[in-house]
């Protein structure tokens, strides 16, 4: 089964050499040579696909089943003279702000570099280009090209963190314009997707610092370089988590809005309950006196007055012109 190769080349004097025949005669041939590097960039290979680079350079199985299987965090870690790194390329989708979350495990010695990439994102390209396009990049060897891959990462995750901004404004506009249909639910998959954000660069600001602080060796010659890729992340760093504070304070002024508006609605319901009481008592006061002279008792002295309907007119006017004066005091109509 063919290894599941998406370049490879070796790289002298900063001139980009293809590599026409096997994987055993490009190590062969940058060994000799002396002053190359080899990188071979793999996509999502299996363990069969994997053990012809495993026969030609010695990594650590611990590492190789990490590389393979993928799902890790962030980290930096030594295994004889290889690091081991483990970035998290993102790719922003417009349509449905959705951040989608790759992984690169990267084998770096000092005369190869091994790229494994999981997943859509993919920033190797563009730095094949970078590197190959700049000699002095290229004369710093497996380093340069564990910074450039850095700083391609980091400028996307500053990209991202714009997007993410932009979103926010809109929501924040939707929230305080009245516009509370669905909004509950955009905020928390917002959120969602900044926590998986976070959750993709806030690990490598350690490995960063490591790098930066002079303890891995092999990257001593471009310590610089990721000294301002470290500045980078910390500022998104930063961003992220006012993203996340302002999604959560979203949420919040949504929330007391639409209680608000609930307990404003409930208001406006208990005081039409109370005209409608109070009309219901006006009106029964007359009804309660008609229904008694529907009785139609014969021996109720007042049938037989020539003033006892005018009177009992009279006395339903009365009582519902006090019946209502009195609710109209009480703020009741």
């Amino acid at each position: 089964m063919p290894v599941v190769i998406m370049d490879k080349a070796i790289y002298c004097d900063g001139v980009r050499e293809t590599i026409e025949g096997d994987i055993s005669e490009a190590f062969a041939g940058a060994r000799a040579r002396g002053d190359c590097f080899l990188w071979i960039g793999l996509h999502e290979p299996t363990q069969e696909e994997f053990d012809l680079i495993t026969s030609e350079v010695r990594l650590h199985p611990l590492a190789v089943e990490d590389a393979i299987h993928a799902h890790q965090r962030p980290k930096l870690e030594r295994y004889g003279d290889t690091l081991f790194v483990v970035l998290k390329p993102l790719l922003y989708v417009e349509n449905g702000s959705d951040i989608e979350v790759g992984e690169i495990n990267l084998f770096v010695g000092a005369d190869f570099v091994i790229s494994v990439r999981h997943g859509p994102a993919n920033p190797l390209t563009v730095v094949r280009r970078r590197i190959e396009a700049d000699p002095e990049l290229l004369a710093t060897g497996p380093a340069g090209v564990l910074y450039a891959i850095c700083d391609e990462v980091v400028d996307t995750y500053s990209q991202i963190s714009h997007e993410v901004e932009h979103d926010l404004i809109v929501l924040e506009r939707r929230v305080f314009s009245g516009e509370h249909a669905d909004v509950t639910e955009d905020i928390y998959s917002l959120k969602r997707e900044v926590l998986e954000f976070r959750a993709a660069q806030d690990p490598l600001v350690p490995v960063l610092e490591e790098i930066v602080k002079g303890r891995v060796e092999l990257c001593a010659v471009a310590r610089d370089q990721f000294r301002d890729v470290l500045d980078h992340l910390l500022r998104v760093d930063a961003a992220i988590d006012q993203h996340n504070e302002l999604l959560t304070s979203a949420l919040s002024a949504h929330l007391a809005l639409v209680g608000r508006e609930q307990s404003s609605a409930a208001m406006q319901q208990n005081a039409d309950m109370r005209k409608i009481s109070s009309w219901a008592a006006v009106i029964a006061v007359p009804t309660m006196i008609a229904g008694v002279y529907g009785m139609n008792f014969d021996h109720m002295p007042e049938l037989h007055w020539l003033l006892g309907y005018p009177l009992a007119l009279s006395l339903m006017a009365v009582a519902v012109v006090v019946v209502y004066r009195l609710l109209r005091r009480s703020g009741w109509l």
